[in-house]
Order: C-alpha cells, then sequence, then structure tokens
C-alpha cells in the first residue's frame, strides 16, 4: 500500500541521492598555478566522465561505489589526473563511510582549502600538482593524526607494490 508517508520518503532518498552526485564547480582554488595544466576539453579526453565530474567540477561519488574503497594490498594510490603520489597504503583505514580514507597524505602531495558549499563548512583536498578535487578532510580519523581523508575513489589510481 502506497501512503503519503512512502511517498515523502521516497522522495527524500531521491533528493539526497541527487545531492551526494551533484557537481560542484568550485573557485577556491582557481587563482592557484599548476605544476600540469590542461584545457577543459583536454581534461574531458583524460578523464572518464565520473572521473571529470569529481576531479574537474568537484563533484562526489556514490558512496561504496569505489573498489577501492575495499581495497587492501600494499600500494600507493596516485592522482588519477597527474599521476603524482598522494597517499600509500600504509596510512589507509576502513573508516566505513564507502570511501577510500587515510590518516594521512604524502608529504607536498596535496592542498586543502576551506568549503562552504552547500552550507557546509568542510576541507577540501585537491592535488598539489594538478589542482584536481579529489575529496575532503575531516577531523574525525585515528590516530596519529584525528584526521580522515575522504577520497573519492575514481580520483586515485591504485599501484600495487
Amino acid at each position: 500500500m502506497v501512503t503519503k508517508r512512502t511517498i515523502l520518503g521516497a522522495t527524500a532518498l531521491a533528493g539526497l541521492a541527487a545531492f551526494i552526485g551533484l557537481p560542484r564547480r568550485h573557485a577556491a582554488h582557481a587563482a592557484e598555478t599548476f605544476a600540469v595544466t590542461h584545457t577543459d576539453a583536454e581534461w574531458k579526453a583524460l578523464l572518464s566522465p565520473a572521473a571529470y565530474v569529481v576531479m574537474r567540477q568537484a563533484g562526489t561519488e556514490y558512496p561504496f561505489s569505489s573498489p577501492l574503497d575495499l581495497e587492501t594490498h600494499a600500494g600507493m594510490y596516485n592522482c588519477a589526473g597527474c599521476a603524482l603520489p598522494v597517499y600509500t597504503s600504509a596510512t589507509k583505514y576502513d573508516s566505513h563511510t564507502g570511501w577510500p580514507s587515510f590518516w594521512k597524505p604524502l608529504d607536498h602531495a596535496i592542498s586543502t582549502a576551506s568549503d562552504d558549499t552547500l552550507g557546509m563548512d568542510r576541507t577540501e583536498v585537491h592535488c598539489m600538482r594538478c589542482g584536481s578535487h579529489l575529496g575532503h578532510v575531516f577531523p574525525d580519523g585515528p590516530q596519529p593524526t584525528g584526521l580522515r581523508y575522504c577520497m573519492n575513489g575514481v580520483a586515485l589510481a591504485f599501484h600495487p607494490t
């Protein structure tokens, strides 16, 4: 039996799903100069459609959609846009959030910027070399840093060692 509550619940769930995947343009680091640059058309040709939305429009992939969330082998996680190593498997952990999570990036691999889009106060993480959006960092991770670098799997390329 379809009730008003069922319809409202389904509508809210559909809205949340659209919100999570909604691409957002970010100007937070637009003035920065990066070692690797491409035109918008070149980025579209280099990246998959999903990676383009995440990395160039600051979108977010759906939780639990990336195989990298469950990856447990030793290796290196590189930026999918420029191949810069950004995280190592030694700092990866299962945050149970549905996204690959790390407690520390490699030195000189990422940069952060304030992100207040959609009314949320977050810290965006982007690649130091190409400026691509990788994800966000939150203060609820494990020790020794207490940080959770919550990354989009499509923004990373895993290379086992």
